[in-house]
């Protein structure tokens, strides 16, 4: 390769390859070290540089196309501005895509704002249906650090990032892992307990809420703010799953205090019979009867007889125990139990508590429920990664508030 720096052009003889600072230190006649100085942007006070000397280094950039070359300059600053993106379940396919677009568009718009490239990271091997980050053949390292995507994050990987040190953050609330999880969450407790007073306030007195109420720390989140807004207002709710998992079957249920009846099954969480307290009304047959995760807490009866059944049989046991509100963990769930009650003439108010996360059957009406700020915690992530990565402090841990929305599905009690 020829190099003149009288007209700063290049004869490349051979294979074509980089042009280097120091291929632009010698066309401009300046050292490699001024070179640097002008490609850092560094300004006049911190190394003097004549204008004219860093015009002319920055003409030869430009002309030459001179590209950084990412892994010296990751020697040299410790990262190269690539921000890692790992979804645990696929974000493309249609029944997923409007669910998870908006927390895509914050990611990239923050990145793009911050001068950061993003790497999305799909090689992983699919594991029982799980995408998993630590493999053979994993690339999460090319990255400066990660966002991490998903209903539910892995415990055993979660573990391993925090003890192994790599920057990253996930989306959603995430409990302890062998250390603190920085996440940008929703803070679902405020938006479900406002959601429940006001059902309360428009006479509804028998509650229930559809859906596991456990798992993914999302949907355990949903719950325990169902649960308390219930036990705060004085009022009865119950617990239905539509998901198929099975409850605890055998043992014995214990009676609580108030008029509450419990026949069947085994009560409580987990596997463990426990003290069930019901300080309503509600009548709770077969299955499992519990409050959650924290035994002998609050008004709400789980039941667990209708574990996996379909909408139909919900509707039902709803109506047969008088429940006027239901508040449904997914959204297709709620907007299924609102057409099923609306075609059998029944007057049923329901909340759903989030966006779709799968496809819901058509209907006509605005639901009432929340409003998760999916672009907004994309957006955050990056920060608190960013943060992360260049060791500035910053809160790693952030709970964004949901909108809650007024709908017309969660009515006056007839």
């Amino acid at each position: 390769m020829r190099i003149s720096s009288q007209d700063w052009t290049l004869t490349v003889t051979g294979a074509r390859r980089r042009v280097t600072q120091q291929d632009i230190a010698k066309m401009t006649g300046v050292s490699q070290a001024t070179v640097s100085v002008v490609l850092n942007g560094r300004s006049d006070s911190e190394v003097k540089i004549a204008p004219e000397t860093r015009e002319k280094v920055l003409r030869a950039i430009a002309e030459t196309g001179y590209v950084a070359d990412p892994v010296a300059r990751r020697l040299a600053a410790r990262h190269n501005k690539i921000i890692g993106v790992f979804t645990y379940e696929p974000v493309f396919p249609s029944a997923n895509s409007d669910f998870y677009h908006p927390f895509l568009v914050g990611i990239e718009q923050r990145a793009e704002s911050l001068g950061c490239d993003l790497l999305l990271l799909t090689s992983s091997p699919v594991v029982e249906g799980r995408r998993r980050i630590f493999h053979q053949d994993n690339r999460i390292r090319l990255a400066d650090g990660c966002v991490l995507l998903g209903r539910s994050l892995d415990r055993d990987e979660l573990t391993r990032l925090v003890a192994d040190g790599l920057p990253f953050v996930s989306i959603g609330r995430r409990d302890a892992a062998g250390g603190p999880v920085p996440y940008v969450g929703a803070a679902y407790g405020p938006a479900v307990a406002s959601l429940v007073a006001r059902a309360v306030s428009l006479g509804h007195t028998k509650l229930a809420y559809l859906g596991a109420g456990a798992g993914p720390e999302s949907w355990a989140d949903r719950y325990a703010g169902f649960t308390a807004a219930v036990e705060t207002a004085g009022v009865t709710g119950s617990r239905f799953a539509l998901d198929g998992t099975a409850t605890p079957s055998g043992g014995s249920a214990r009676a609580g205090t108030g008029h509450a009846a419990v026949t069947g099954g085994a009560a409580g969480a987990g596997n463990a019979p426990v003290t069930v307290a019901v300080t309503g009304n509600a009548a709770v047959t077969g299955g499992t009867a519990g409050v959650g995760n924290a035994s002998g807490a609050g008004n709400v009866a789980s039941v667990g007889g209708t574990a996996g059944a379909g909408v139909s049989a919900v509707l039902e046991a709803v109506v047969a125990q008088g429940i006027t509100a239901v508040f449904a963990e997914e959204h297709a769930d709620g907007v299924a139990l609102w057409l099923a009650a609306e075609a059998a003439g029944i007057e049923l108010s329901v909340a759903t508590l989030g966006e779709p996360t799968r496809d819901a059957p058509p209907s006509r009406v605005e639901f009432s429920g929340l409003r998760i700020p999916r672009q907004d915690m994309g957006a955050q992530a990056v920060e608190v990664l960013t943060a992360l990565i260049e060791g500035t402090r910053t809160e790693i841990q952030r709970l964004l508030p949901c909108d809650v929305v007024t709908g017309e599905t969660l009515k006056e009690r007839a």
